[in-house]
């Protein structure tokens, strides 16, 4: 039986887009509350926001070219900036540059095929009516405390879920609605923010109203359809209360999320597709970012990590796209996935001659190389082989040893796709 949500646990790999108008400022997303700019002050910047070279389209067809098969967009961040067209604030792309953002997306990753999130921030340091707290830009402020004597909640909860309303019934139908975040502790004697200052219960009501086959992410800091550990990569499947949860790695290329220019620190892309394999293997999804420039181009830089990952993914998305865990033990130095009757030995290191597999003599068909379709020849050396000159020493019974070529594929990571027997 189908579930709205299998599509998300079958295409495991997506790309997030932080694009706001902070993208102009170059220096992460997070820019106003570093640099402890008034709101009044920041929003100064609008004026010179101009992405006249944010290309929907070509955004889509790189990410459909890099194997993705999903996206998540920022509506809003913590700013207040709205990237959409929306009639509670002034304080949008459409009333400073004339374009809806928002719309330009849906629109574009829609027709390559691709499904369509949203994020939104739950966080306003824009709004006269959101609470200064500790991350709040005016946090130092000395008369700070008596500025939050004049600001209400309740009406910034109104606006909160105006927003989310908008979005939700203007766009046609939206997959995924990531929200960001709640922060319940307490802190520099300051409050943080609790599910009570969002009315998450009815945010998210009001969210599966509108959209009832949405996916909806954890951070309204109630329980959500996934968990989504950032900027780290969990070592084993994830659970809630010891039962296993759909979940998400959102990961950056160089540790910002929106354009940061002067951030050199980048992943490689060998770096990017092992953290992709292994979060498959883990029956994880892996989220992306690229963060376009304040002109709204994908930096040269995002593009060459994408078009890299393309070219693997072109030849070895079946180990990725509808795949997840195995049960079978991954040797060292490899990832295993696992599509229905199919494994997926992904050799992060080459080794010399043989790779042994436990448990898996007599349950493989036929071995081959992803990439080219090459046969993969093997054997199984029986228990009691004395190692003596060229002959190894025996393996473990029910072990199969596959025999690998000395030389290396020309491919970022190796891949074995091992056909398995209808009763394995």
């Amino acid at each position: 039986m189908t579930h709205p949500h299998d599509w998300f646990t079958h295409d495991r790999f997506g790309l997030f887009i932080h694009f706001g108008l902070y993208s102009t400022l170059a220096r992460h997303e997070w820019v106003m509350t570093h640099e402890r700019t008034a709101p009044q002050d920041y929003e100064k910047n609008a004026e010179f926001f101009d992405p006249d070279l944010f290309d929907a389209a070509a955004t889509a067809r790189a990410a459909k070219q890099a194997g993705m098969r999903y996206a998540v967009l920022t509506a809003k961040h913590h700013e207040g900036f709205a990237m959409f067209d929306t009639a509670l604030s002034e304080y949008n792309a459409v009333t400073t540059f004339g374009r809806d953002i928002v719309a330009e997306y849906v629109e574009a990753f829609r027709a390559e095929g691709l499904r369509v999130g949203l994020y939104f921030s739950l966080i306003d340091w824009h709004h006269p009516d959101f609470t200064i707290d500790y991350h709040h830009p005016l946090r130092d402020r000395e008369d700070a405390r008596v500025l939050n004597e004049s600001r209400d909640m309740e009406r910034y909860r109104e606006y909160l879920h105006g927003q989310v309303r908008e979005l939700l019934t203007n766009y046609g139908q939206i997959d995924y609605l990531f929200y960001d975040f709640t922060y319940v502790d307490d802190r520099d004697g300051w409050a943080g923010k609790t599910p009570q200052d969002w009315d998450a219960e009815g945010l998210l009501a009001m969210t599966r109203q509108l959209q009832p086959d949405i996916i909806v992410n954890d951070r309204l800091w109630i329980p959500g359809d996934l968990v989504t550990p950032e900027q780290y990569q969990p070592d084993e499947p994830m659970t809630v209360d010891g039962a296993e949860v759909m979940w998400e790695a959102c990961q950056t290329l160089n540790g910002a999320w929106g354009y940061d220019r002067d951030n050199f620190d980048i992943k490689s892309p060998d770096l990017l597709l092992r953290m992709l394999v292994d979060t498959v293997s883990k029956n994880g999804n892996l989220l992306l970012n690229i963060g376009p420039d304040g002109r709204g181009a994908i930096a040269p830089r995002d593009l060459t990590s994408l078009t890299t990952i393309g070219e693997w993914m072109r030849l070895h998305e079946q180990s990725v796209i509808g795949a997840g865990a195995s049960n079978y033990e991954a040797p060292s130095g490899t990832t295993m996935t696992q599509r229905g009757r199919r494994l997926y030995l992904h050799l992060l290191v080459w080794p010399f001659g043989h790779i042994h597999l436990r448990d898996l003599a007599d349950k493989v068909q036929f071995a081959r190389f992803l990439h080219d379709g090459s046969q993969v020849t093997t054997s199984q050396i029986s228990p009691d082989q004395q190692a003596w000159n060229t002959e190894p020493g025996g393996q473990p019974a029910g072990t199969l040893t596959l025999h690998i070529p000395t030389v290396r594929p020309e491919v970022a990571i190796p891949v074995i796709e091992l056909f398995l027997t209808p009763d394995a």
